[in-house]
């Protein structure tokens, strides 16, 4: 931002045909602090009818000879009333800056200078007019400049993300965009070294009111300015700017384009749902393990093999924001289940990428080829109800066989009716019924081998078996009475007893 015209203490000092000298020095942020206007007073005490952030002229009529009482509270109503410097004019009234008057600006620290008697205070108001003026003039030619310059790069490829750098450029500051997720997508320049955390976190407080809003923050030595995009109810994202005073050319430059980026991405919304929904029917196609049709609607798909993934049904939206902004061909859709997504079996760390960025548990698939989709699929959601948090692997989920995979809560329930009448036998009688079957059944019912394992007489071992049966109603004789018992046995040890 060009703020090079901004009239200044230091510029009106500088004034060659002024000639204004300076008696009580100034610290450089004193001088380079804006003037809002020049006004004249001899009043003794001229604060009730001064604004914030003037220069005040007086020749002194109202100051009494060498009362340095007087001239430190004369000085002190001027500071408290946000006085940018104290101008004399000298042989009006008096031939020089009196002493005490000195000796009080420099102790308070109010830049005093002196006006020379030919130079009349209306030709200082004059000058200072002058600089409002041009520096005005300066800003509207500034905020032209710049207005057509955005309109120009939103004609660009990537519309928006060449009128935020384009923005960055004009400001002289850093702009960074953020989703409606608080992500940031977009920046200018490439980073941001100072404050990137403490903006974040304010992005996430402004989007999560859901209000149309903005807020300054300061980290440290640094301060931010984040502007909500969209409507309350509906934000779309936020803008941030690495800056805090916004005058109002600059302040009309960034509403042009906060209503630039809002329309924007609200039309990327309407395409990001009119692109699930298509999705939606592609993924329906793939379903019948026939890519063909699939192909000739999006033109291309991952290369296979390819990791079939579904995340549980709970954001969505940033989801797909972050599929769409990875480098990484995918195909995603949403399902009732859940965002099925697809990648190469090459990309699939990307999954883990998601589920940890977004704290979602996905279930993930075998390697496949594109014939094998709906399995595939039925693989990633068995490992998705299966697994925990982050991505578990189908290969991991059905590591313990097909029985573990029957291991259902109206399994469980049936193994524990099933064996009931063995657990109330055993404890009340003290008995190892279950657990003898158990290790007989390991043992492939063979009596001789189970007997040695329990370190029993096998006619004990027949003994255990012949009640067991009569206890569960079932001929253990036969496999299919076995198997049964072993699934029960199997599913029961889930059960918590």
């Amino acid at each position: 931002m060009d703020q090079t015209l901004a009239p200044t203490l230091r510029m009106l000092l500088g004034h060659r045909e002024l000639r204004l000298a300076t008696v009580s020095p100034a610290t450089d942020e004193a001088l380079d602090r804006e003037v809002r206007w020049v006004h004249s007073s001899d009043l003794s005490d001229p604060t009730p009818f001064l604004s914030d952030d003037v220069v005040l002229l007086t020749t002194g009529t109202q100051l009494a000879d060498h009362d340095a009482d007087a001239a430190t509270g004369y000085v002190a109503r001027l500071m408290h009333r946000s006085v940018r410097a104290l101008g004399f004019g000298s042989g009006v009234h008096r031939p020089g800056v009196p002493e005490e008057l000195v000796a009080a600006c420099a102790d308070a620290g109010l830049p005093l200078f002196e006006v020379p008697y030919d130079i009349p205070f209306l030709a200082v108001a004059r000058v200072h007019a002058e600089a409002i003026a041009a520096h005005a003039y300066a800003r509207r030619t500034w905020a032209l400049e710049a207005h057509r310059a955005l309109a120009i790069a939103a004609l660009r490829p990537r519309g928006l993300e060449s009128v935020l750098s384009e923005l960055s450029r004009r400001l002289g500051c850093w702009v960074g965009l953020f989703d409606a997720a608080g992500a940031l997508v977009h920046q200018h320049p490439a980073a941001l070294a100072q404050g990137a955390d403490a903006v974040t976190a304010g992005v996430a407080q402004l989007l999560a009111r859901g209000g149309s809003a903005s807020r300054t923050i300061e980290d440290g030595s640094d301060s931010f300015t984040i502007l909500t995009l969209g409507r309350t109810g509906q934000l779309r994202g936020a803008l941030a700017i690495a800056a805090v005073a916004l005058d109002a050319d600059t302040r009309a430059v960034v509403s042009s384009v906060i209503a630039m980026a809002g329309l924007a991405l609200e039309q990327s919304e309407q395409l990001s749902r009119a692109r699930r929904r298509l999705n939606t029917q592609v993924l329906a196609t793939l379903l019948t393990d026939d890519p063909a049709p699939a192909r000739r609607v999006l033109g291309s798909l991952p290369p296979a093999p390819v990791v079939v993934a579904v995340a549980a049904p709970e954001r969505n939206g940033p989801l797909i924001d972050w599929w769409d902004r990875a480098d990484i061909a995918s195909f995603v859709a949403d399902s009732e289940d859940g965002l099925v997504m697809c990648v190469s079996a090459a990309d699939s760390v990307a999954l883990d990428a998601v589920a940890e960025q977004f704290g979602v548990p996905v279930g993930a698939s075998d390697a496949v080829d594109y014939a094998e989709f709906s399995q595939a699929r039925a693989q990633a959601l068995t490992a998705l109800r299966r697994g925990g948090a982050g991505v578990t692997r189908y290969a991991d989920a059905a590591s313990g066989g097909v029985l573990d995979a029957f291991a259902t809560d109206e399994a469980r329930l049936l193994a524990r009716t099933r064996l009931a009448p063995l657990r109330r036998h055993d404890e009340a009688a003290g008995g190892e019924l279950e657990h003898t079957l158990r290790v007989w059944l390991e043992h492939d019912a063979h009596a001789e081998h189970t007997a040695a394992a329990l370190g029993i007489h096998r006619h004990t071992l027949r003994a255990r078996i012949s009640q067991a049966s009569a206890l569960l109603g079932s001929d253990l004789s036969s496999f299919p009475a076995r198997a049964e018992l072993w699934a029960a046995l199997r599913a029961a040890e889930g059960s918590g007893g």
